[in-house]
């Protein structure tokens, strides 16, 4: 059977392209060029003013500010949340640089918490044994849009008296228990880089329902302003992290559609998740039943090379390739990056914190093994797009259950 694969030969499972993202749309270029012909291009523009007003409902929030990016926007939270030099900040291992860049930025030190192996999302049940008296802020990391268990984790911060910063870039229109994300602790961040569901090449979103903490994230993006202030007038060491008018443009738009796409990515993932279940070795990813919306930012499922006589992961991903599917690895554990090899004339905050000496065991075997990742984009096609995945998922693994050996050989080459 293994002749059939187009790692071996074969005719692969698919040759075209699945749909392209960031969409285009005449809708976004009629925005934009409205904007540039009638709007402020950046302070005052009421295209920026419409935007956060029209986010922050959509997020089920009171309040919005549009930033440059997510990171600035993490950064900016922290700040807001009362994050000072030295303080320690609780994030997990398994998500973008971005999250632990922000705690360094804000001069803080990031605290590594374990993930769980069936949502890749932070353990709740770590975060009590991870807090000191240094402890400062929790940031959870709703991983692919899949909310992380927020209940759990917002009783342990109000008991320990913590702001929990949601880390929310991945999760535009994400629901818990019918409430969308983001300012269900005291504030989240949101991202609109090229690959996220909402757009806009660059830019970054922080909702919340408390007003003295918005007024501190106004301060810290806005150059040290403060609201009713002289615009001369500086208060905190903020920086300039706006949005501009023409990126607020391009996001207008995408509200309009975004309902749409989400029923689209629901309905494939689900159809997805149903076949990976039915495939000895591969399981779908975990949604808690208090989670009433995924924004299925990533199409994310396990792969057990315990199931196929030890072969690796790469060796999976590579056959999946061949087919025409691109499936990739996904996140090292960030305690792994060479960001962390601390080097202390640049963080003497980090001197005496050994992060190479970190070890959380289901991180490490979900990043180094298991995880197999497929972009969003993947679930916006049509049910063919997604019947060429399932065909491709089930020709590689049964080819790799029949005969293993030859697959074994290529990690000996």
């Amino acid at each position: 059977m293994t002749q059939d694969l187009a790692l071996f030969g074969g005719v692969p499972v698919r040759k075209k392209p699945f749909p392209v993202w960031p969409r285009y749309t005449h809708a976004i270029r009629h925005s934009v060029e409205q904007t540039l012909a009638e709007d402020q291009w950046g302070i005052g523009s009421q295209t920026i003013e419409r935007f956060e007003k029209a986010f922050a409902r959509f997020q089920d929030a009171d309040h919005c500010l549009a930033i440059n990016s997510g990171t600035s926007a993490l950064w900016v939270a922290l700040k807001a949340a009362g994050v000072q030099a030295g303080d320690e900040v609780i994030i997990p291992p398994y998500t973008f640089i971005a999250t632990g860049a922000a705690v360094l930025m804000a001069n803080a030190v990031p605290v590594f918490v374990d993930v769980e192996e069936d949502t890749f999302n932070l353990d709740p049940g770590l975060l009590e044994a991870a807090i000191t008296d240094k402890t400062r802020a929790i940031v959870p990391v709703h991983i692919g849009g899949n909310p992380a268990h927020l209940d759990r984790i917002l009783a342990v911060a109000e008991k320990h008296g913590l702001p929990v910063v949601e880390d929310a870039a991945q999760a535009h229109g994400a629901e818990w228990k019918g409430t969308r994300v983001g300012a269900l602790g005291i504030g989240g961040i949101f991202s609109f880089q090229s690959s996220k569901n909402m757009s806009a090449g660059e830019g970054g979103a922080i909702v919340s329902n408390d007003a003295a903490f918005m007024d501190a994230c106004y301060s810290y993006y806005n150059c040290g302003r403060v609201p009713g202030g002289d615009w001369y007038e500086h208060h905190r060491l903020g920086g300039n992290f706006r949005m501009t008018s023409v990126a607020a443009a391009m996001l207008l738009p995408q509200l309009e559609t975004i309902e749409q796409e989400m029923a689209l990515r629901e309905q494939h993932r689900a159809r997805l998740d149903a076949w990976v279940e039915s495939l000895p070795g591969l399981s779908p990813l975990r949604t808690y039943p208090e989670v009433t919306r995924s924004a299925n930012h990533l199409y994310l499922f396990r792969y057990h090379s315990d199931q196929f006589q030890g072969i690796p992961r790469d060796v999976f991903l590579r056959a999946m390739q061949a087919e025409g599917i691109f499936t990739y690895v996904g996140y090292t554990p960030l305690y792994r990056e060479r960001l962390f090899i601390v080097n202390t004339r640049e963080y003497p905050w980090l001197k005496g914190r050994h992060y190479s000496n970190v070890q959380l065991p289901v991180c490490e075997r979900i990043a180094t093994e298991e995880a197999v990742w497929l972009k969003q984009n993947v679930l916006l096609g049509s049910e063919e797009d997604v019947r060429d995945i399932q065909r491709a998922l089930e020709k590689v693994t049964t080819a790799m259950r029949s005969d293993p050996g030859r697959f074994l050989s290529l990690t000996e080459a």
